[in-house]
């Protein structure tokens, strides 16, 4: 059984005027706490050549499912929080998300590219019951028949079968599952608040049954600690439907490596010694490199190990393993009646 999580753990906030320690025993509760967020645009553009996508909407900011190794972290210092409890407790709500989307679809320069949800943190973390934020920015792409694409872990997206198979029917979606470890005790170690990877197979089966394109990502995948789950997770995708299969290698940039290391000592300290060895394995004897290239897939023989694994495992099982192009005809069109754009450039 894994150790329980400490009441609160964040690494030090450089960005931060001020910096409150406190005392063993003495460090108090982390109560969820809700911000709305005033921002003006909803649309992120991305431009590093490792992610599968230019476009993406995160309609919160911080992520209820608290698993230690997400490498958003360090985004949540920008509002003057922490990387560690902070980012799991205090999230921000973009309330705003849809009307602010539908803008953006408007404006004469947008031109029908895939849109992810989402880029940062999970769209169907636990608020999204209540706040249906996401649910109301794919009603948007309903209605300007926009291609989407989603990566979660929540069984939430179900709720939202109709909209997607409207977008099936009209545009194009495809949503992936994330299932980057299958023992069910180390991934409520590391991904404390999400349901178990055996639900999230079931997720996989309901969708495909609803008719949609449904993949799994084996992501991240943790040297040392998931590498050995990743036939398991493969197999079980496949029989549940999925079709495409992706992974990316353990990243820890900035603070997140603080927090990843602290979980892992205080919920697995009997494996904690090996995992971050093998993690220097694949980083060159380093916790992270940022370079692009080599952030997603590691290096050495290890790494190679790794990557070879994931695809002879999915090469073997059928699986699709290249990402959306994104020179794909758009099915893009405005609402008013404007033709349909041609090829996104």
């Amino acid at each position: 059984m894994p150790a329980p999580l400490r009441p609160l753990a964040n690494p030090p906030n450089p960005w931060a005027t001020t910096e409150v320690q406190y005392l063993d025993g003495e460090a108090p509760l982390a109560p969820l706490e809700v911000y709305e967020d005033e921002t003006r645009g909803i649309l992120a553009h991305n431009d590093s050549p490792d992610v599968g996508f230019d476009w993406s909407v995160n309609p919160y900011r911080g992520c209820f499912h608290a698993c230690a190794y997400c490498y958003a972290r360090p985004s949540h210092e920008y509002l003057s929080f922490g990387a560690g409890t902070d980012f799991d407790r205090k999230i921000v709500v973009k309330k705003r998300a849809a009307e602010l989307l539908r803008d953006a679809f408007d404006d004469e320069k947008w031109r029908g590219e895939l849109v992810a949800f989402s880029g940062v943190t999970d769209c169907y973390q636990p608020l999204e019951a209540h706040y249906r934020l996401t649910r109301r920015c794919l009603e948007v792409c309903v209605e300007y028949c926009n291609p989407v694409a989603i990566i979660t872990k929540s069984p939430l997206v179900e709720r939202d079968v109709d909209v997607l198979q409207e977008l099936d029917r009209i545009a194009r979606i495809s949503v992936m599952v994330s299932v980057p470890l299958w023992d069910e005790a180390k991934a409520r170690a590391i991904e404390p608040f999400v349901t178990t990877p055996q639900r999230r197979i079931r997720i996989i089966e309901r969708l495909a049954g609803a008719g949609l394109r449904v993949g799994v990502m084996v992501a991240p995948i943790i040297p040392g600690l998931g590498d050995e789950d990743i036939a398991n997770v493969l197999r079980a995708a496949r029989a549940a439907g999925a079709t495409r299969a992706g992974s990316v290698l353990l990243r820890l940039p900035g603070p997140v490596k603080d927090v990843f290391t602290d979980r892992l000592r205080a919920s697995l300290p009997l494996r904690a010694d090996r995992v971050l060895r093998r993690i220097r394995e694949t980083r060159g004897g380093k916790m992270y490199d940022s370079r692009y290239g080599t952030r997603g897939a590691g290096e050495g023989v290890y790494a190679e190990a790794i990557g070879a694994l994931f695809r002879q495992t999915a090469d073997q099982l059928g699986f699709e393993t290249a990402w959306d192009s994104a020179s794909k005809p758009t099915t893009f069109r405005r609402p008013r009646g404007q033709l349909t754009l041609g090829n996104i450039s």
